[in-house]
């Protein structure tokens, strides 16, 4: 794997290979100063995410709470805590929701309906949803020039933020992720549509190493118009997107994928973007999630992508 180089960039190669292989790595977007700042931002974060509870007051059981609970124990190795401070989140979003029931089991559902953990591998890996409302530095990253010719070269010039976030591998938190696709391919049957769908993109805060828990891909994956079978083995021709701090790794929704094992004492850290074609579902509403206020501090061309005049208008 050769990674591209932001300083000498030829950017319809790297449109080539990201169209071609089904991934790309520019390595030099970021320089030392903006890691660093970054790096501290998402520490801080990450600290007061784990130490903030959730107890809302307006919640009430339902039926189905038992088998959820055990579902998402199970789906995502979670703890004990974790799963209740996860089931309060979607008692007080049923609530909201005027108790709405889901109309299929969980394991049945389009995530995009789904609440997921903040901390899993039984806490020792951590993951920071509504990153717009928590990190002033996002605005550079969902709008970065290079990033945002590279996804609209794949997704046409209509594309929308679906979700940006911090996620933290914890050290020697016990194995890899399952090779999988993304939302929404995962409930679309095969073959898969020809056009891309989705680019997801991962903004490297440590080096992402073979060692650490790197993103494992597999190169023209995407050309099967397939599903990868659900596991964590090796699969032939797999490689490993290891870059150093500041780079940026892209790979299409279609794209075979996992998250490797990190088995080193060092947490291994990224911000993932998730861009989509407007007509999608978004996995995050930002519009409910930023207050006037914080939603006016970001560019036009960022509140675009947050959803700001994405949505249907209200015609009376």
């Amino acid at each position: 794997m050769s990674n591209f180089d932001a300083y000498n960039l030829d950017e319809q190669a790297a449109i080539t290979h990201l169209k071609e292989q089904g991934y790309v790595v520019i390595e030099n977007l970021l320089d030392t100063n903006e890691i660093g700042v970054l790096s501290k931002a998402v520490d801080r974060i990450f600290k007061q995410e784990r130490e903030k509870p959730f107890n809302p007051s307006d919640i009430n059981d339902d039926e189905d709470d038992l088998s959820l609970r055990e579902y998402l124990i199970n789906s995502y190795k979670i703890s004990e805590n974790e799963s209740e401070r996860l089931m309060n989140r979607i008692k007080h979003t049923r609530k909201l929701n005027h108790d709405t029931p889901w109309p299929l089991p969980p394991d049945k559902m389009n995530k995009s309906f789904l609440h997921v953990p903040t901390l899993f591998d039984y806490d020792k890996s951590q993951r920071i949803w509504n990153l717009p409302a928590k990190l002033q530095q996002c605005e550079k990253l969902i709008e970065h020039p290079i990033l945002l010719s590279l996804v609209r070269a794949m997704l046409e010039e209509d594309c929308v933020l679906s979700d940006i976030s911090a996620t933290s591998i914890g050290p020697n938190s016990g194995g890899s992720g399952a090779w999988h696709i993304d939302a929404p391919l995962t409930q679309m049957p095969e073959p898969l549509p020809e056009i891309p769908l989705a680019v997801q993109n991962a903004w490297i805060i440590d080096d992402f190493t073979v060692d650490n828990g790197a993103t494992h891909v597999v190169p023209k994956s995407h050309l099967s118009r397939k599903k990868p079978g659900w596991g964590y083995d090796d699969i032939e021709n797999e490689i490993v997107l290891s870059a150093p701090a500041g780079s940026l790794a892209m790979w299409t929704s279609h794209t075979w994928h996992k998250s490797g094992e990190n088995i080193t004492n060092t947490p291994r850290r990224a911000i993932l973007g998730y861009y989509i074609r407007s007509w999608i579902r978004p996995w995050s509403d930002f519009t409910r999630v930023l207050s006037p206020e914080q939603a006016k501090q970001y560019s036009p061309t960022a509140r675009y992508l947050l959803g700001y005049s994405a949505y249907p208008p209200n015609r009376g």
